[in-house]
């Protein structure tokens, strides 16, 4: 086992993907030569594989959809890179009314393994427009995938499941995971989409974190351990789209209590819809209401400073699971 970053295992998820399976493309904004996507997670790739399959694309994302789909359609493998995902925006119809909607429309004789990989979340300054975490919009929508993998041994795990999927993925990579490490291994290997990881036991409450905020919410659980006497358990769904309703569940029962922290916005939300399944088939199992703890329903800042006060932190968190005591 060796240490590497979220951007170096995605990386390498590709690059062992593309070198076991022609199929398998890629098609972004600068991904290729000289700079090799914003974030650097196709570095030395277009050198490998060359501008057949590494291929670069004008700023125009309804296209580059567009592009994907049909090369789907005929047999490749395409990973689709949006440099920012609130730029999916611009390539909506292409994910809702087409991708979404080919294994349906066509009774099963085509499928798409599709995937759109989209760097978000908040990134220290960037902006309404380039900070946006927009997961919970896409979990309404029948025949896409969602994952959200929060530590650099998932990114690899999950994006060579998504590879092969066999339906569309929407793969949110939060932007500031890429340079965090983690014990990786150097064979591939796979991780079942819709299995859940208990990241961090307890027995008085159950913080269901997504992405990024995975971190934050065991670094509050830390400090409601030590300093009031709370333990915490913190699961990480590791996909929103199949969701692992029933590892949820069975903390809920264990602590009957139950946070959902996200960075997506509060009204909507992924808490919200977390929480309905279990108010209404685990009601019975919680000492109290479950608490929804999300961003701020205003576009996110571009100071940091102000970000903090929209965007949920570890203080924020240690103070929403204390009211619930």
């Amino acid at each position: 086992m060796r240490e590497i970053t979220y951007s170096e295992a995605l990386r390498e998820a590709i690059y062992q993907s593309m070198k076991s399976d022609d199929k398998v493309i890629m098609i972004g904004e600068e991904i290729g030569q000289g700079y090799a996507g914003v974030f650097g997670v196709s570095k030395g790739l277009y050198d490998e594989f060359g501008p057949k399959r590494i291929i670069d694309t004008p700023i125009a994302e309804n296209t580059i959809m567009g592009a994907a789909i049909g090369t789907s359609l005929l047999g490749f493998k395409p990973i689709v890179e949006i440099m920012f995902s609130d730029f999916i925006s611009v390539c909506f119809d292409g994910v809702l009314n087409q991708a979404a909607k080919v294994r349906f429309m066509t009774g099963g004789q085509y499928n798409l393994n599709l995937v759109v990989r989209l760097p978000g979340g908040e990134g220290s300054g960037t902006g309404p427009q380039h900070s946006q975490s927009l997961e919970s919009l896409f979990m309404t929508i029948p025949g896409l995938l969602i994952a959200n993998p929060s530590n650099a041994y998932d990114a690899k795990g999950l994006l060579a499941t998504a590879i092969d999927a066999g339906d569309p993925v929407l793969f949110f990579e939060h932007k500031k995971l890429y340079k965090t490490k983690a014990d990786v291994p150097q064979e591939p290997y796979k991780i079942e989409f819709g299995k859940a990881k208990t990241v961090r036991e307890g027995s008085d409450i159950t913080i269901v974190a997504l992405s990024y905020m995975v971190s934050v919410a065991l670094a509050a659980a830390a400090e409601l351990k030590d300093k009031y006497g709370i333990d915490a358990e913190v699961i990480d769904p590791r996909t929103l789209v199949p969701l692992d309703i029933d590892k949820i569940a069975t903390s809920v029962k264990k602590t009957s209590r139950l946070a959902v922290l996200e960075e997506t916005y509060m009204r909507g939300g992924i808490g919200s819809e977390i929480g309905s399944i279990i108010c209404q088939k685990y009601m019975d199992a919680l000492d109290c209401p479950i608490n929804k703890i999300a961003s701020k329903n205003v576009p996110i800042p571009m100071p940091p400073s102000l970000c903090n006060e929209v965007i949920p932190d570890e203080d924020r968190v240690v103070q929403e699971i204390r009211g619930m005591f």
